[in-house]
């Protein structure tokens, strides 16, 4: 592999969600401090939003991380300094349900499983629910929030989401009891619009809209990577590189990195030390997810306009 050769430690561009490679651009460290203030006001439920490959899950596992460790303040945005001097010092008891299409009975049971909680596999729904009752009770004596992170929420039935809504009525005179965080795409939004899930609807107190790299973040993103994998030179991908890769993936975080892993093969196979334009290109081509550039073929066609245009002219003055 390519590794050696670029003196690299690890993959730089892997599709796992390894937090060490978190990437605090702007959008990213303003969906992550949200999600930071949010969980220290301990009502209502949270909303995540962003489109494929756009990093909700490398967000998710990094707030999780940063909600758990009380002594980093690290990653919270100075623009939260008053967050940060916290030192988020409430612990908090988390779950995380990667893949919530599930049916009400199972996705208790899921949260029974993340919270340690001891129950018969065929309880019925009654005694399961009160069980996660006196849990949740329990937490709150000993100081504990209970936070819910559910990825892929989009995915979820309704009559699930409803019973996560009857859970975070539980509260105690100070707070609720229980906190949930929808990570989704854009699907999610449209299923809250119907009407059945309207009071879930009135409870999000916090959201935010998670975008793609913008074009000047791009070289910043693959120059991190690169750093934490091990690179230790100056920079890797040059600009014509970094400008194409723009154009194939519109800053999609997981397209580019499947494109520059592709890249970094590439130039591997001709044993340069610099990732060219070509390279991402030819990358881009075997992506099928990747946008084409259409630019070269607008060119020829307008070229082919203009040379047929001065025909025309040419056979009109004869």
């Amino acid at each position: 592999m390519y590794l050696a050769h670029f003196g690299l430690r690890e993959q730089p561009f892997s599709l796992t969600p390894d937090t060490s490679f978190f990437f605090a651009c702007t959008g990213y460290q303003e969906a992550l401090n949200t999600l930071l203030v949010a969980a220290r006001s301990g009502e209502g439920f949270i909303k995540i939003v962003g489109e494929v490959g756009n990093g909700k899950t490398m967000l998710c596992r990094k707030f999780l991380a940063t909600l758990n460790d009380s002594e980093s303040t690290t990653d919270i945005g100075t623009q939260n300094e008053a967050v940060a001097s916290s030192r988020l010092k409430s612990k908090f008891a988390t779950a995380y349900i990667p893949n919530p299409y599930l049916e009400p009975r199972s996705l208790l049971m899921a949260l029974a499983g993340e919270f340690r909680i001891q129950l018969d596999p065929h309880v019925d729904q009654n005694l399961l629910l009160r069980g996660l009752t006196m849990a949740l009770l329990n937490f709150a004596r000993e100081g504990k929030r209970v936070l819910v992170c559910l990825d892929e929420a989009q995915a979820m039935p309704l009559e699930s989401l409803e019973v996560l809504r009857l859970l975070t009525n539980l509260e105690t005179e100070k707070r609720k009891l229980m906190q949930v965080v929808l990570f989704g795409q854009p699907e999610l939004d449209e299923r809250l619009k119907q009407n059945s899930v309207r009071q879930l609807r009135q409870r999000i107190s916090f959201q935010y809209q998670l975008k793609g790299l913008h074009r000047d973040e791009i070289d910043r993103y693959l120059r991190h990577r690169m750093r934490v994998a091990g690179y230790s030179g100056e920079t890797l991908f040059s600009r014509s590189a970094v400008w194409r890769m723009h154009r194939v993936t519109s800053g999609t975080p997981r397209l580019i990195n499947i494109i520059a892993h592709k890249a970094l093969m590439l130039a591997y196979g001709e044993g340069r030390q610099q990732v060219l334009d070509s390279h991402v290109r030819r990358a881009a081509k075997d992506t099928p997810e990747a946008k084409r550039d259409w630019l070269p073929w607008v060119l020829l066609g307008a070229g082919t306009l203009l040379l047929v245009a001065l025909m025309v002219a040419g056979i009109m003055l004869l």
